[in-house]
């Protein structure tokens, strides 16, 4: 497996410099047509819609649906729209999201919704998917659109299933690993798949591109959710914190309940049932984790999931793209080092 560089200190950091600057010409298209699909005679859909969409993600979903589009050899212009439209679905799920989980920051700045309240983020949310599937349409590829459309019921059934496995202590390792595989990697193996079908390449390219979206996705969420309570609101772009403070048993939680004693059983049903979670309580939590190996076994299993996306180019012969794929999985997982 050629997963060696990520977890160690090196003196070439990791990167997506190179994808970055691969897809530069294609993202300034997916760009302006995000622009393009924000705008409506609605005065408050552009505004709530600019504020997300112009405050400084890494746009990684779209850049890796041009990426794999590349890889397979797609030398048309679907591949801009649907960029677009992976992006659009992204930004809508962050607006839900922070409805539903009460989130008073995104990306380092105030939530929409603490600008225009609830109900604007989830109507323009809406109005997000709505934009997404017109250009889904438009591109014409019933393949792409089955794909895409799978994934947008698929989010939403992981979303149902965090909120039923919310304040649970008895979840497992398992049971959270479907909810990420649904609410978070679902969209990354779509964004990634959607190339080789309008590249009509093989089933088993096809497939090994979708790997590799499933694999990063789940390793891109377990390093978000060690960054929660290992990390800092640079990196995060929002509270560290916020997930013990809204009683979600991510997958340190998870580790620290199966590991905890008596006295430290007690101390998470506080938490997370009765929401005892100030300050104190967050420490508390931090120093149980570290203590327990919860946040070092979370990242080393992130590290895992990284190493079967790499292991799944190796349909794909050696080039730019696919050395660019490898570092981008290396710059994700290195973000909990």
């Amino acid at each position: 497996m050629g997963f060696v560089a990520v977890g160690q200190r090196q003196d070439a950091p990791a990167s997506i410099e190179r994808l970055v600057s691969l897809v530069s010409v294609d993202m300034e298209r997916v760009n302006r047509m995000i622009l393009s699909r924000t705008g409506s005679d609605v005065a408050m859909i552009p505004e709530v819609a600019n504020h997300l969409i112009s405050s400084g993600g890494k746009r990684l979903r779209p850049m890796l649906t041009l990426a794999h589009a590349a890889l397979c050899g797609y030398h048309g212009d679907g591949h801009i729209k649907l960029a677009a439209s992976v992006e659009f679905m992204h930004n809508a799920t962050l607006l839900h999201d922070d409805v539903v989980d009460e989130s008073d920051m995104r990306r380092g700045k105030l939530a929409a919704r603490m600008l225009w309240g609830n109900e604007a983020s989830v109507l323009v949310g809406d109005f997000l998917l709505g934009q997404a599937f017109r250009m889904m349409v438009e591109v014409g590829s019933l393949g792409a659109l089955d794909v895409l459309s799978t994934a947008a019921a698929v989010i939403a059934e992981g979303e149902v299933m965090q909120l039923s496995a919310a304040k649970n202590t008895a979840t497992t390792e398992a049971d959270y690993l479907a909810v990420i595989g649904a609410k978070t990697a679902t969209l990354f193996a779509a964004a990634c798949e959607v190339g080789p079908i309008l590249a009509g390449s093989s089933p088993i390219e096809r497939a090994a591109c979708r790997a590799y979206g499933m694999n990063l996705g789940i390793a891109f969420q377990l390093v978000d959710d060690a960054l929660d309570y290992g990390g800092t609101s640079a990196k995060l772009g929002k509270n560290v914190g916020d997930d013990f403070r809204e009683g979600k048993l991510t997958l340190p939680v998870v580790l620290s309940l199966q590991r905890a004693d008596d006295e430290q059983s007690a101390f998470w049903r506080r938490a997370l049932e009765a929401g005892e979670t100030g300050t104190e309580q967050l420490e508390h939590a931090i120093g149980l984790m570290h203590a327990n190996g919860a946040l070092a076994d979370t990242s080393e299993r992130a590290r895992h999931y990284g190493g079967l996306a790499i292991d799944s180019l190796d349909v794909f012969p050696d080039g730019p793209m696919k050395r660019a794929l490898t570092e981008t999985v290396e710059f994700c997982i290195a973000r909990a080092y």
